[in-house]
């Protein structure tokens, strides 16, 4: 019997992506095996530079064909394959690598440079790459802000003297605070806002208080590990004497009164003296009268004058 067989027409070969996808894949599942317990955490400020360091201790054997990755949660800062570095665009120019220790160091902070870091060291085992080493770095970035302004804003009533603390560029979100002598204060109008962009955040609070006594108040703001505060001292202004004002009235109108009164006794005397004087006289011309002309003579005379 004759065997009727048919050569089959070969099948199209499935297209497969590219090696570099392959070993992006395997390295996700290789690194979801590995525990992802934070190694190190860092603080930063903004503008400074940090060095996240890998940790690894390389063996003494041929590293030419080791492949170093840094990268950002999902997103690759820079890569070492074949001893040629590659970093990529959003940090060229801001990051230097240290390749004895494998160790990144990022220059010029900004906020968004805050995150979790891994650093993956492959090795070449027969024929394919094996994870090695996996160290992750946790960054956190402050924006310090400017040290607080109090102003006097006005009195909403009498014996009451509000003011305003203001402070900003500041990150993370603050934490606000009106304290006297350790107690807190209730404060009013507190607004908190972030600006889209540069996400750094303004701050603002004010205060009403009692005028009739001293007073030291701190403004304090906290954010993240870090606080900045300004002291406001308000010393009572000093009491007037008593009706100070009525009292030089009346003083003036009392001195009035009496010079017055001396002026007026100062003229009656004068007046009597004057009458007493008059009188004298008028006793003395009488006398002279009556020496003169005699008994008779003198009464006639007072007869003619009346």
């Amino acid at each position: 019997m004759a065997c009727n067989c048919q050569l089959m027409q070969d099948t199209p070969l499935l297209k497969f992506p590219c090696p570099r996808l392959i070993l992006l894949f395997v390295l996700l599942i290789r690194l979801s095996q590995v525990s992802s317990d934070v190694d190190e955490q860092l603080s930063k400020s903004v503008k400074d530079k940090v060095l996240l360091p890998c940790r690894y201790n390389s063996p003494h054997e041929d590293e030419s064909e080791d492949r170093i990755y840094w990268q950002k949660h999902d997103k690759v800062v820079l890569s070492v394959i074949a001893g040629k570095l590659k970093v990529w665009p959003e940090y060229k120019n801001r990051t230097l690598y240290d390749n004895t220790t494998y160790s990144l160091i990022i220059l010029g902070l900004v906020l968004s440079d805050r995150g979790t870091y891994s650093c993956v060291v492959q090795k070449k085992e027969r024929g394919t790459y094996e994870v090695k080493h996996l160290a992750l770095v946790k960054l956190s970035i402050k924006a310090d802000f400017s040290t607080p302004n109090i102003t006097e804003s006005g009195n909403p009533s009498a014996g009451t003297k509000r003011i305003t603390c203001f402070a900003s560029g500041g990150f993370p979100k603050p934490r606000f605070s009106w304290l006297e002598n350790g107690r807190e204060l209730p404060g009013i109008n507190t607004t908190i806002s972030q600006d889209p962009e540069s996400e750094l955040y303004t701050i603002s609070s004010q205060l009403d208080f009692n005028t009739t006594r001293n007073h030291t108040i701190k403004c304090l703001i906290k954010y993240g590990d870090a606080h900045v505060s300004e002291d406001f001292t308000w010393e009572k202004p000093p009491e007037d004497p008593p009706d100070s004002k009525n009292t030089l009235v009346l003083f003036g109108a009392g001195f009035g009164a009496v010079i017055t009164v001396v002026v007026i006794v100062v003229i009656i005397k004068c007046f009597c003296k004057h009458r007493s004087c008059f009188r004298r006289n008028e006793a003395s011309r009488e006398t002279n009268n009556s020496l003169t002309f005699g008994p008779e003579e003198a009464l006639a005379e007072q007869t003619v004058f009346l």
